[in-house]
């Protein structure tokens, strides 16, 4: 058992609800009930404040408010997106990379069951992928490009500024999963020519269980979930009001503070790379080059990972081995053996996620008990072929 405080650094997985989100949405659980379909005035209610919450997520990424399409989630957002937009277009064939995450990821490989054709790009041993790699994937038939623009594993921050410029010229659409870049990029889609972008709550300090799709005017679209014309007919379903609005605090919150945010991760990543190469120097930080500071993906050789997340558990502090969606598998991160990392080592790789939340001596903290582990864990696990297990 831990004596002291826990220590939450899992962050890319889901972040704590800020004070001024829970206070926002309060209202919408409690008095502000009605359905903002409805014509009454508890419904119109409603109305206004998801609109008002429509209008702060537009404005956090430069968007106008009529392309701004709620949704449950990420998930959803991608899902949409993918089936949405390549239906819509008509062709057959789509281009993604080889490190998506498993919304995107998965919902290609439902797409290839229905008949369509995936071409799945591998990245370089630093996580990034090559414009021109994807550019050269390019055929007649194909509807879309979906890159996500930060790695949620590893925090590779990929080329989409560049791509989107280079795929507008040849009047290809581009979707980008932006779930892990929303915290830590400034996005403006008015200077920038992405089609579609998906979007979501809980990884900035917002609720969980909603996200929004941003769908650029004069992107073709064909609405996936069928029923009422809620989201303008372009997602049905009773919209979740208290956690709209939420969102929308998220967001406005995001923008005010992004900037003493992002000095404050730096802050911590700079320490915790700089103690963790003095307390363990054969540790690597995987794709160093150019990522976001809220995620450290790190390989420490001869150290099975599932033991080590455990065994800081029971310290009280938490990471991961990889994305959320995939925990409790056994098997290796699909994006890390996509970068060349052989699996022996992707098994030895965990992920430490900083929030603002996170102080320095909770780094520290952090750093003192991933050292103890790994020395112990390393001699028990000596000669063991984790390989085959």
């Amino acid at each position: 058992m831990f004596l002291d405080m826990p220590v939450y650094l899992d962050n890319a997985a889901t972040t704590p609800t800020h004070k001024d989100v829970r206070e926002a949405m309060q209202p919408f659980y409690r008095d502000t009930f009605g359905n903002p379909s409805s014509i009454h005035q508890f419904g119109q209610k409603a109305h206004r404040a998801m609109e008002q919450a429509r209008g702060q997520v537009a404005r956090g990424i430069g968007a106008n408010v009529h392309e701004i399409i709620f949704t449950s989630g990420g998930t959803e957002a991608d899902f949409l997106a993918l089936v949405g937009v390549l239906r819509a277009t008509g062709k057959r064939h789509l281009v993604t990379t080889q490190v998506e995450h498993h919304a995107v990821l998965n919902t290609c490989s439902w797409l290839e069951e229905w008949g369509y054709e995936v071409t799945y790009v591998k990245p370089g041993s630093n996580g990034q992928v090559e414009v021109q790699d994807i550019l050269s994937a390019l055929r007649p038939d194909t509807g879309l490009v979906s890159v996500m623009w930060v790695n949620n594993e590893t925090g590779a921050i990929l080329p989409i500024e560049t791509l989107a410029k280079e795929l507008q010229t040849r009047g290809v659409f581009l979707h980008s999963d932006a779930v892990q870049a929303l915290p830590s990029i400034p996005i403006d889609v008015s200077q920038l020519p992405v089609s579609v972008l998906s979007l979501s709550g809980h990884k900035i300090y917002g609720p969980k269980g909603i996200g929004a799709l941003y769908l650029r005017d004069g992107t073709p679209f064909s609405p996936v979930l069928r029923g009422g014309q809620q989201e303008r007919g372009r997602r049905a379903g009773t919209e979740n009001v208290a956690a709209v609005v939420g969102f929308g605090a998220a967001v406005e919150l995001l923008c005010t503070e992004r900037e003493v945010r992002s000095r404050h991760m730096m802050q911590l990543n700079r320490r915790f790379v700089t103690l963790l190469q003095e307390k363990i120097p054969f540790a690597r930080v995987n794709g160093m080059d150019f990522r976001v500071p809220g995620i450290c993906n790190v390989t420490l050789l001869g150290v099975q990972a599932d033991a080590l997340v455990m065994a800081l558990d029971l310290d009280g502090i938490a990471v991961s081995n990889g994305s959320a969606c995939h925990a409790g598998s056994v098997d290796a991160s699909h994006v890390l053996l996509a970068m060349g990392i052989p699996k022996d080592e992707a098994l030895s790789s965990i992920r430490i996620s900083f929030s603002s939340f996170n102080t320095l001596a909770e780094v520290e903290r952090a750093i003192d008990r991933i050292e103890f582990h790994v020395h112990r864990l390393q001699s028990l696990f000596r000669g063991v072929d984790r390989t085959s297990m």
